[in-house]
């Protein structure tokens, strides 16, 4: 078998066998294949496409190229949660200790963040103490005890994908729906939980620009879920604008702990309710969808979510008190206003640049070895369809940086105002099952 016929197969439209798609990550992480012929293969699925049978064999291939966590060890049904990404989305935090609070045992794997702001692993490092770098049997015993605990991805997890995203990120390929879907799943599959709940974004601060682009995507990873005997639920929500009003990671564990208060926006919370709900349908808490979000509902209004992340935060080393005092948090020392410079409704908040803006206040990452500041963040102080006058303070910047002009020119460019007011968008546009 060659390199070069499976690039010339699929150059041509043609379906790759399964054992060619094997042959080509075992020559990913073997060497035997140069990243050029790699970046030609990858280039052929960018334009030609590949079915469903073929994804879902790349997404196993991946999966198999690396560790793949055996998670028998730990009772009932085990269910994960993914975003897509956004900015401002803190809804790993508030459903983890929801679907806990339900019985639904969750064990959730997470990276840290490359780019805007952290990951949710560098969220929740903002609290002192706090520790993701669990051995397996801490991490079994948390889940079989508390119903929940969150580990940091291991590096053994799908090797094979973090190659090929390094050469589609540098190939102008990331942007495949086939690609993106494989690799997204090949994560989840390999973190051996048995249901899983994807939050596909859409919108200007998300991935995908369009509705159509976002549920197609969804429709692509669930068919892989199915087709591997996992369930999977994929929410399209929206990023038009950022999610709630903190983005940063000290910021959005604050905000993340106003909402399991029943004090949050409607948007995070109606996101993370509809995630939640979802979750403990799949874990079999409930049978139905509505009956599941009036419990997590009432349980967020009688303290039991919030008692149960203090408790999440507890069994991982993290100092329970930022619950009752979030100003334990870090904080920064430079908090600058950004102010309207005209009269009307706020229209828009473009969500990307709010978060390149915190990315350049020290809130994320350019590149991998990149610290995080998690005091750095955005306080966004008006939404879409408010009105403004002139000189309100539309956001508040955060950072320790002296120069933060960059940013501040970001933030301001981010808000557009009009005369007229703009409805705010549909939280949830649709859910595929």
């Amino acid at each position: 078998m060659r390199v070069y016929d499976i690039i010339l197969k699929k150059r041509n439209g043609h379906e790759l066998s399964d054992e060619e798609i094997k042959f080509f990550i075992n020559g990913i992480m073997d060497g035997s294949i140069p990243d050029y012929q790699a970046s030609a293969l990858l280039m052929a699925i960018y334009f030609k496409g590949l079915n469903k049978r073929e994804i879902a064999q790349l997404t196993m291939a991946m999966v198999n190229s690396g560790d793949m966590l055996d998670l028998s060890g730990i009772a009932g049904i085990k269910v994960d949660k993914h975003s897509t990404g956004g900015v401002g989305d803190k809804i790993s935090l508030i459903v983890i200790p929801l679907a806990a609070a339900a019985g639904v045992p969750v064990a959730k794997i997470s990276g840290r963040g490359l780019g805007h702001t952290g990951g949710t692993v560098d969220k929740l490092e903002a609290i002192s103490g706090f520790n993701t770098e669990l051995s397996k049997e801490t991490f079994f015993d948390n889940v079989n005890k508390y119903k929940m605990s969150i580990a940091g991805q291991t590096a053994n997890l799908t090797p094979a994908d973090k190659k090929l995203y390094a050469l589609r990120d540098v190939t102008a390929t990331v942007d495949s729906i086939p690609l993106i879907a494989s690799s997204i799943m090949s994560k989840k599959i390999a973190s051996g939980a048995d249901c899983i709940v994807l939050d596909v974004k859409v919108g200007s601060g998300a991935f995908m620009k369009s509705i159509d682009e976002a549920v197609l995507l969804a429709e692509t990873m669930v068919e892989i879920g199915k087709s591997l005997n996992k369930k999977t639920i994929a929410v399209v929500s929206d990023m038009s604008q950022p999610l709630g009003h903190e983005v940063g990671n000290a910021n959005e564990v604050k905000e993340a702990i106003e909402v399991l208060r029943g004090n949050g926006s409607e948007d995070e919370t109606v996101v993370a309710l509809t995630i939640a709900s979802y979750m403990t349908v799949l874990g079999g808490a409930f049978s139905e969808f509505n009956e599941a979000y009036g419990y997590l509902k009432g349980i967020i209004g009688s303290g039991k979510a919030l008692d149960k992340f203090k408790q999440l935060i507890s069994i991982q080393g993290g100092n329970p008190s930022v619950i009752d005092n979030p100003e334990l948090l870090p904080q920064a020392k430079h908090h600058i206003e950004i102010k309207s410079s005209q009269e009307g409704f706020i229209y828009s908040i473009d969500a990307e640049s709010i978060g390149v803006a915190a990315m350049l206040l020290g809130a994320g990452r350019r590149k991998k070895n990149d610290s995080i500041d998690h005091s750095a963040g955005i306080t966004i102080k008006k939404k879409v369809g408010e009105r403004v006058n002139h000189y309100d303070t539309i956001c508040i910047l955060h950072t320790n940086l002296e120069n933060w002009d960059e940013a501040r020119v970001a933030a301001q460019n981010a808000f557009k105002i009009r005369e007229i007011a703009n409805k705010p968008s549909k939280y949830i546009y649709d859910v595929i099952q």
